[in-house]
């Protein structure tokens, strides 16, 4: 009997021990670029080119895991952050996406910007099962769970934003004549598509006009010259920075007065309103999510604080006019979040699975109201806007935060 008791307590230690050798090995599991000491992060954005006003946001992001290197790291894990230029070129993002994945190793990829440079380098991170985590770009086909369950987006759609011009337009100006400048692209026509949803059955009659410009152009002045021939009182910019502050200034050398609405990716104050004049910005229109660091009135937000404490001991002398700043401290602070999610877990499928689980989570920058939610058929993390007009040297925020119902594909 006593013997049968000893073998019972031998195999109870012994599945005892091989029940908490399993548990260490469930503590940590590794996918590719990732260690107990390392999660390697890569990026591209276009630090040159036509859209190299963006370049501040992949600079914000280093500068941004180097403060929660220098604080710890995450969950003990430091944060090799490999961020490459791809000139807002398709081809050229295929190839630095390539070279992180097969010659950098890395994790993931965060954040990397534009719609046609995501566009391109989607079909092999999907096949590669790699994430293509919180891409820079609003156009709705990043929230496709079911087709391209790898891809998630993070700022608010380009056609849910698009809509609420549509709306705001219908209720404030109902016989508006409305004229389009797009740029000719996924990211043009995404805003274009937007908006006809937006005005519905009265897109016919209220869009007079249609005109599109390549990114490649140097100046798209003659543009702007042909849309005041046919006379709309509002325009509707729907491009980069470059040329949103080109837009607006040639609307006023030409003299010319129409109710203006800019993107809101091109509605930085620094890169977009100070180029194109602030005299000539007045009264412009956009919509935003996040909180404007040079609005006078965040300077007491204890969270906007600690991104302004950020800037100046980790990018000195950086332009808080930026909006590229507020951008990629608060992107870089929700993949922070789902890496600590992540526990020891650091395999490709559960950094999806983290980042598909944020519940009600707000950034620093965010505006009060708006905050991040995702889930498994949900990949779309922030859904609200809030109308805003240019005043001064600075954006003025009115009307409600507003939701873009545009559903997932």
């Amino acid at each position: 009997m006593r013997s049968t008791v000893r073998i019972a307590a031998i195999s109870a230690a012994i599945v005892a021990v091989a029940a908490t050798s399993t548990a260490a090995f469930a503590q940590k599991k590794y996918d590719t670029g990732a260690s107990d000491t390392e999660i390697k992060v890569g990026n591209i954005i276009p630090y040159s080119g036509p859209a190299s006003a963006y370049g501040v946001i992949g600079k914000t992001e280093e500068a941004y895991f180097k403060m929660i290197n220098d604080r710890g790291g995450i969950n003990g894990r430091k944060v090799n952050f490999v961020s490459y230029d791809d000139a807002y070129s398709p081809p050229k993002a295929v190839e630095q996406v390539r070279k992180l994945v097969e010659s950098d190793e890395v994790l993931l990829v965060f954040n990397p910007l534009g719609t046609p440079s995501n566009t391109a380098i989607q079909k092999y991170l999907n096949s590669k099962k790699i994430p293509q985590l919180f891409v820079a770009t609003g156009a709705t086909k990043w929230n496709d769970p079911k087709n391209f369950p790898w891809t998630m987006g993070w700022q608010p759609s380009y056609q849910s934003e698009a809509q609420i011009y549509a709306k705001w337009l219908m209720k404030e100006k109902p016989d508006a004549k409305v004229a389009i400048l797009y740029q000719n692209d996924d990211f043009g026509k995404d805003y274009l598509k937007g908006t006809k949803d937006g005005f519905g059955a009265k897109a016919a009659s209220s869009i007079i006009m249609e005109e599109s410009y390549e990114i490649s152009e140097p100046s798209i002045d003659s543009h702007i010259v042909k849309i005041k021939a046919a006379n709309p009182d509002v325009l509707l910019i729907y491009t980069t920075p470059k040329f949103g502050a080109q837009t607006i200034k040639k609307t006023a050398e030409l003299g010319w007065k129409p109710l203006q609405i800019i993107t809101n990716v091109s509605a930085s104050v620094g890169s977009v309103m100070q180029p194109a004049g602030f005299d000539n910005a007045q009264g412009v229109l956009s919509a935003a999510y996040a909180k404007d660091g040079a609005d006078p009135q965040w300077a007491n937000d204890p969270n906007m604080k600690k991104w302004a404490e950020f800037l100046d001991k980790y990018m000195p002398g950086a332009d808080k006019t930026d909006g590229g700043y507020v951008y990629g401290y608060g992107a870089a602070q929700t993949l922070a979040k789902v890496l600590e999610m992540c526990g020891d877990d650091l395999t490709r499928a559960n950094v999806m699975k983290q980042a598909a689980s944020l519940k009600d989570f707000t950034p620093d920058t965010l505006l009060p109201g708006v905050k991040i939610n995702t889930s498994a058929t949900d990949f779309a993390p922030i859904a609200q806007l809030q109308m805003q007009r240019f005043k001064g040297q600075k954006w003025e925020l009115f009307g409600d935060i507003i939701s873009g119902d545009v559903p997932s594909e």
